[in-house]
């Protein structure tokens, strides 16, 4: 590979070293186990090696909520009316400042085992990746592990107004969030009570400023105010800096400072590309050879978000992968010339600065090298 060429090899934890074959549907952890950060030994990276890759992408490794039940370590047990499934999802950050306790031996050390599984990783000359997830935070957020001085996201809104530029979340003045249902008779039901209170009610994640979400909405996560008032024309209030801004900056630093080597930013276009611009040349002053992978969908802003948001890589998704994906499919509107279209005309000029990807599983090293000389290509592989 030459120097600026990267392979990242997607990695969930949870399952990568999980033994448990039981997969009883919303199983607890002690019926389908997980795997643990200690699982990932000096064999694993070794093998990982032998894939050609230099950047393992850990997903999963930030807490977020869930159903396990950690009380005796004091952490709140979350609500099952706003966690998805019984593990939760690993996009609904529960403690930016704190790792996933599932993860964990010993729950009191967990930070430590991930601390271990940092310099195992770096001693086999591998980079890390993990997720940063700005957009929004689950509905239960609370940092029961920030650091002294460290303020939780709303700790000082002023929650009877809608948008305020000094406050973390949007709120719904007034009206108290109903709980959306499923419909659907679940292991989870008898947990579903629908007596999760918040009131006001604050915006969910994918844009909805409702005090009543769908069930296909993100409802189990809160929207993040970056100094957008998007009820009002997304009027952008950006001067001073938002709160936000500098929180997320100190939480990047935070694990940047742990010896994280880049970060998959997920939903990168719902963070306006103003913050991107100022946040990731403050966090390269730390360490100027992190990596700032952004996932965007909208090829038309593509370039402002590499030259302007100062992004380093962003997926193709809608591009190749899509296009791929239909002709595998052998779709009705499967067409080679979209394959075609993305470097002569989609990314023309920087597709060397976009992440090619495919999802499949390798059978051995050799599909990988094949891929690797072909120049300008950058390879995701899970």
């Amino acid at each position: 590979m030459n120097d600026k060429q990267i392979v990242i090899y997607q990695l969930l934890p949870r399952l990568f070293g999980n033994k448990n074959t039981t997969n009883t549907p919303y199983g607890t952890i002690e019926q389908n186990g997980s795997g643990k950060f200690n699982d990932i030994t000096d064999k694993a990276l070794d093998g990982i090696k032998e894939l050609h890759v230099n950047y393992v992408w850990y997903t999963g490794a930030i807490a977020h909520a869930s159903l396990t039940d950690y009380s005796a370590y004091g952490i709140k047990v979350d609500d099952a009316d706003v966690v998805k499934g019984r593990a939760g999802s690993p996009y609904a950050i529960r403690d930016y400042y704190d790792v996933d306790p599932d993860l964990a031996v010993d729950v009191k050390n967990r930070m430590d085992e991930f601390e271990a599984l940092i310099k195992r990783t770096h001693a086999k000359n591998l980079k890390i990746l993990i997720d940063f997830v700005p957009n929004h935070v689950a509905r239960s957020y609370h940092s029961y592990s920030k650091p002294d001085g460290v303020v939780d996201f709303g700790a000082q809104d002023e929650v009877t107004k809608a948008f305020s530029p000094k406050n973390d979340f949007y709120y719904i003045p007034g009206q108290a969030l109903v709980v959306p249902a499923n419909g659907q008779k679940t292991p989870l039901s008898a947990l579903q009570d629908a007596k999760f209170k918040e009131n006001p009610a604050k915006a969910t994640g994918n844009n909805v400023f409702s005090a009543q979400p769908k069930y296909d909405d993100w409802y189990e996560t809160i929207k993040l105010n970056y100094g957008v008032d998007y009820q009002n024309g997304e009027k952008k209030y950006f001067d001073p800096i938002p709160p936000v801004w500098l929180k997320m900056r100190d939480i990047l630093t935070f694990w940047t400072n742990k010896g994280i080597d880049g970060f998959r930013c997920d939903m990168a276009e719902m963070v306006p590309i103003a913050f991107w611009n100022w946040v990731i040349p403050q966090v390269k002053k730390v360490n100027p050879d992190l990596i700032f992978i952004g996932e965007a969908y909208i090829p038309q802003v593509y370039k402002q978000y590499l030259d302007e948001g100062k992004f380093d890589y962003l997926y193709d998704k809608v591009g190749l992968y899509d296009g791929l994906k239909r002709l595998v499919r052998n779709e009705p509107n499967a067409d080679v010339k979209d394959i075609s279209f993305v470097w002569q005309k989609e990314s023309a000029g920087f597709g060397q600065r976009m992440l090619r990807f495919w999802k499949t599983m390798m059978k051995n090293a050799s599909h990988l090298q094949d891929l690797q000389a072909r120049p300008n290509w950058l390879y995701l592989q899970w």
